[in-house]
């Protein structure tokens, strides 16, 4: 089964320089291959995001490898960089002969230039409206980056005032957003928590067993029904697998 994902991934690396040499200098391609979200770039061709090579994913492929082959291509959406840079996407995920994901090929658009225009267009004919701000998307080479961002997301939650349930969300849904398919992530987490690496497994663990509160489509209980053998629930599985090392070393945390 490896060497068949091997095999696709091979035979996509000539259509990202196809596809980013069609659309010209306001294009990116980027192929991923969701086996190592911490370098999963394997090829590029382009310039909107500054990532290369052996670059990590951003919070949109970590929620595609969170949603396991339950995900689906997420096409035309707007995002917007951490430099302030528009951009629309697509991302259209790489499944092998058995259905599971385990890559993607993106393409990113700079619309900066195209936005400005239609909106001063706009304002000359009295019709210009204010469109909704798009999110901001961290694309960075570095995965720890990207998972403090996910993380500052929920920093208006003091962890301090939240009750057992308030805490147990919280992990449901960084666990949902895929920050921990990453590894490192459960020290990571801990260490902005304010709690040792103990608390913060005996939250994810529980918050898997628990039915989710909250509104995102991850899978629940440590990959659930559904997810064969591909990257969703491999990337899961790191967790449970660092929780029973630490156990195993006498759960010094």
């Amino acid at each position: 089964m490896e060497a068949e994902r091997d095999a696709i991934l091979a035979a996509f690396r000539p259509v990202v320089d196809g596809i980013a040499a069609t659309f010209g200098p306001v294009c990116e391609v980027v192929l991923h291959d969701y086996r190592r979200p911490e370098q999963s770039v394997v090829a590029l061709s382009g310039a909107v995001t500054g990532r290369s090579v052996g670059g990590a994913m951003s919070q949109i492929g970590l929620r595609m490898v969170a949603r396991g082959d339950e995900a689906a291509d997420e096409l035309n959406y707007v995002t917007r960089t951490d430099t302030g840079k528009l951009v629309k996407s697509s991302t259209m995920l790489l499944r092998d002969s058995s259905g599971a994901v385990f890559g993607a090929l993106c393409v990113n658009v700079d619309v900066g230039a195209v936005s400005e225009v239609h909106t001063l267009l706009g304002a000359l004919a009295g019709t210009g409206a204010v469109s909704a701000e798009p999110p901001v998307t961290t694309f960075g080479d570095d995965i720890d980056s990207v998972v403090d961002v996910m993380l500052d997301a929920h920093r208006h939650q003091s962890w301090a005032l939240l009750d057992r349930a308030g805490r147990l969300d919280l992990f449901r849904s960084l666990d949902e957003r895929g920050v921990f398919a990453v590894r490192r992530a459960i020290e990571q987490v801990a260490g902005r928590l304010g709690i040792s690496r103990a608390s913060a497994y005996s939250y994810l663990s529980q918050s898997r067993k628990q039915p989710g509160t909250g509104s995102g489509d991850g899978v629940r209980d440590g990959g659930g029904a559904g997810v064969r053998d591909g990257v969703g629930e491999g990337a899961r599985d790191r967790a449970r697998d660092a929780a029973r090392d630490w156990a195993n070393e006498g759960g010094h945390s």
